[in-house]
Formats: structure tokens, C-alpha cells, sequence
């Protein structure tokens, strides 16, 4: 028989202070910023989603607890995760002022996808927009420093997210305006852990695990990291307590994981279920996933700029990782959002390789297997109805190209690879039905 999952039934503190706040609550946030966070009990976080009712009303329950499942090769662990003190809705737009404003409150973390970057004529309802109100009344409210710390996987995610707001901001007021160039810090960072999205089994697993009903459990992997460069001007929790590393430049570390780490999930993404495979574990098992997995590991190394130690032990790593069992990571959500993930993660290389007049076969398989995923599968990214109609139109390969970079559709190389890439995965895939 299982308890409530609550903090008496559970044994650990009551909330800390809210001193962080994150928008973006979802299984990564949790798995990770909130993970590194628990090591400081005099931080807690408000934590906001404005895409989820359920969640945070279970987490509410739950008095913002959770269980983590760690999942290698083994038997899972399984940790209560204790440094969420609020859970809340987006309808909670009061609270959400009222945090921000709060001099107590000394950082925002932000999970909100790629695409939450973007800036639009109408910010209102957008992640951005909400910071961006979020920002204007604190400065009301007597203008005390903060530091915004941005985990999506973007280059120079710090510098993406200020000009985002530079740009909301402005047809603002000019004092306000000087306040966010000279109180609020933008910060770097490289976040990595893989997280797929929790299944019903796993809230029986958290149970076996904990003794505790647990609605809202997170499945991971053991590895996590976490780095970062830029100021806090408020103070910060002792991220490094659980391993987080500060340093003064990023620009090799982000392009190390960009390339490698999320260049290869997007390649087993995008590939991978024209041949029939479902999860990465499956994918890097196929014999032609493998294959060019390894090769696009192989130009992305001619590009990078750490030693070629550290690349060749961060792929046996990554090799390990996807290959495990215990997380079943599925290629649909790795999918999800494609025309933001793919120029960030493979166009820099692929642009390398063909400026150098090498014609690689790794991007090609990515931009051919997303052809085919626009066409035949459902598709969640922010211009699905775009993209989709462009892969199902004549001379889609040129056309879906030039929606990610008209450069690309310029080179006509490039897209008879593409096309002629297309019926080699449906041949492959027949071959191998």
C-alpha cells in the first residue's frame, strides 16, 4: 500500500524560501535546474508552466514533490526531489508578477523550447512577453538586480535571450529600458541530460520504488551536466555543490554539445523512423543509424575546436548513453520542433563541409528523413502547416531547404542529394521490412 506523496509522508524540509524562479516546468527543469538546486536548502523555486494545467496542480498536491527515477543499465533509483516550493499554472499571472518583483527573488531560470526565442509584433500570451512584464514590474517595484539564465539549446542562449527582450522591449520607456542594460545579467549556459517524457508505468515504478503515490515522476538518465558563465548579481544557489561548473567562455562546450549530443538526436530523429526504429536505443542499434551517427560525429570533430581527447571520450560517452535501456527516449518528441532544432545543431557543419566542397552524407540523411517525416508522420513544430505543405508540394526537397536557409535551395548539388537521399532510406527501409 502506497502513501500521499507529501513532505510529512516523505520526511524532507518544508519549502525554502522562494529566492528562483522558473518558467518552462517540464520533465527537464526537474530533472535538471531543479536537481542542482536541491543541494542549496536556502533556495526554493516558483516554478511556472503556461502549457499545463495538470502538472502543476499534481506537483501542488504534492506539496511540489517528486520522485526522480535514475535509469542506467540496472535497477532504477529513485530520489524525492524536494526544491520546487510553488508550483503554478500560467492563469497565475498575479503570483507571477508579484515573484518577479519580489527583491527576494535573485534569478529566472527559463526551459521554454527553441522556439520560445522567437520575437513577435504581438509578444502578449509569449514567453518572452511574460518576462518581458515580468521585467517591467520589477523595475516598478524599486528595480532590484536579477540574472535570467536560459536553458534551451541554443548558441549563446544568454545573448539570445537579450536581444529577445532588447528587441520586445523596444518601444518601452527609455528609464526602463536603461534598467535592463545596466540591472539585468543575461548567463550563459550548456545543459545536459536526457529526459523522455514520463509514461504511465512509471508512476507504478515511482511507487514500487518509493512507497509513495507520485503523479508527476521524471525518468533520466545518471549522466547530468551543467555549465555556465555570467553574473548573479543577487547571489545564486551552490549549483556547484552537485557539479555544476562555472567558466569564462562556452562557445567550444556549446558547439561540443549542440554538434555531438543534440546533432545526433536530431539525425536518429529524423531518420531514424523511416526505418522503422522508435526510441534512440533502438536507432543507434540499426546498422546504417550507427554508421551514421559515427560519420557525422567524424565531420563535426573536423569543426570543433576542444582537443581531440576530450571529443573522442565526450562520443564514447554519448555512445553509452544512447545505447542504454533504461531510458527509452523516443524519436517522435527528440522531432518535435525540427526547423528550430536542425539549423542550430546541423546547418553549421553542413555549411563547413560544403564550402569546403565535400557533399556529407550524414546531413543529408537528416534533411532527407525530415522530408519524409513532414510528409507521412504528425508533426509538432511551430510552422507545421508551412512545412507541411511544402513537403507535399512539387519540388519539395528545394522548397524545404529554402524554409530553413534559401542558400541551401541555391545549391543544387545539395538538393539532388537530398531528393536521391529520399529513396535510398524508403529502398532501405523496404529491404529491411
Amino acid at each position: 500500500m502506497t502513501t500521499r506523496l507529501t513532505r510529512a509522508a516523505a520526511h524532507v524540509r518544508p519549502p525554502a524560501p522562494v529566492r528562483a524562479v522558473h518558467l518552462g516546468l517540464g520533465a527537464f527543469h526537474r530533472a535538471h535546474q531543479a536537481v542542482y538546486t536541491m543541494a542549496d536548502p536556502d533556495w526554493g523555486i516558483a516554478a511556472y508552466t503556461f502549457r499545463n494545467t495538470e502538472l502543476p496542480r499534481a506537483l501542488a498536491e504534492q506539496d511540489g514533490l517528486y520522485s526522480l527515477q535514475v535509469r542506467g543499465e540496472g535497477e532504477p533509483q529513485a530520489e524525492i526531489v524536494d526544491a520546487i516550493s510553488r508550483a503554478h499554472p500560467g492563469s497565475d499571472t498575479d503570483q507571477w508578477l508579484a515573484d518577479l518583483a519580489s527583491p527576494d527573488v535573485a534569478l529566472l531560470t527559463l526551459t521554454i523550447t527553441e522556439a520560445g526565442y522567437r520575437v513577435f509584433d504581438d509578444q502578449d500570451g509569449t514567453a518572452i512577453g511574460r518576462v518581458l512584464a515580468g521585467l517591467r514590474g520589477r523595475h516598478r517595484a524599486g528595480g532590484a538586480p536579477i540574472a535570467l539564465v536560459p536553458c534551451d539549446n541554443l548558441p549563446g542562449n544568454g545573448g539570445v535571450l537579450r536581444e529577445a527582450i532588447r528587441t520586445a522591449a523596444a518601444g518601452e520607456g527609455s528609464r526602463f529600458r536603461s534598467w535592463i542594460e545596466d540591472h539585468v545579467s543575461f548567463v550563459d549556459t550548456v545543459v545536459d541530460r536526457i529526459t523522455p517524457a514520463a509514461a504511465e508505468q512509471d508512476v507504478a515504478t515511482a511507487a514500487r520504488l518509493t512507497g509513495l503515490e507520485d503523479r508527476a515522476p521524471v525518468v533520466t538518465e545518471p549522466f547530468s551536466e551543467w555549465l555556465l558563465a555570467g553574473d548573479f548579481p543577487l547571489g545564486r544557489p551552490a549549483w556547484e555543490n552537485s557539479g555544476a561548473r562555472f567558466v569564462d567562455d562556452l562557445a567550444a562546450y556549446e558547439r561540443r554539445k549542440l554538434w555531438f549530443l543534440n546533432g545526433a538526436h536530431t539525425l536518429l530523429a529524423c531518420a531514424g523512423p523511416a526505418l522503422g526504429c522508435a526510441t534512440v536505443d533502438e536507432a543507434v542499434r540499426h546498422p546504417m543509424l550507427a554508421r551514421l551517427t559515427e560519420a557525422w560525429w567524424d565531420i563535426a570533430s573536423y569543426h570543433a575546436s576542444l582537443p581531440a581527447e576530450d571529443l573522442a571520450d565526450y562520443r564514447r560517452r554519448l555512445l553509452q548513453r544512447f545505447s542504454s535501456r533504461g531510458v527509452r527516449h523516443n524519436l517522435l518528441q527528440i522531432a518535435a520542433g525540427s526547423s528550430q532544432k536542425i539549423p542550430a545543431r546541423i546547418l553549421p557543419v553542413l555549411r563547413a563541409e560544403r564550402a569546403a566542397q565535400r557533399m556529407p552524407e550524414a546531413p543529408v540523411a537528416v534533411l532527407a528523413g525530415w522530408l519524409i517525416h513532414l510528409r507521412d508522420r504528425p508533426v509538432s513544430d511551430p510552422r507545421a502547416d508551412e512545412l507541411v505543405s511544402l513537403a507535399r508540394s512539387a519540388d519539395a526537397a528545394r522548397r524545404i531547404l529554402s524554409a530553413l536557409d534559401v542558400t541551401l535551395a541555391d545549391d543544387g548539388e545539395l538538393v539532388s542529394a537530398v531528393e536521391d537521399y529520399v529513396e535510398h532510406l524508403r529502398l532501405t527501409a523496404d529491404r529491411t521490412a
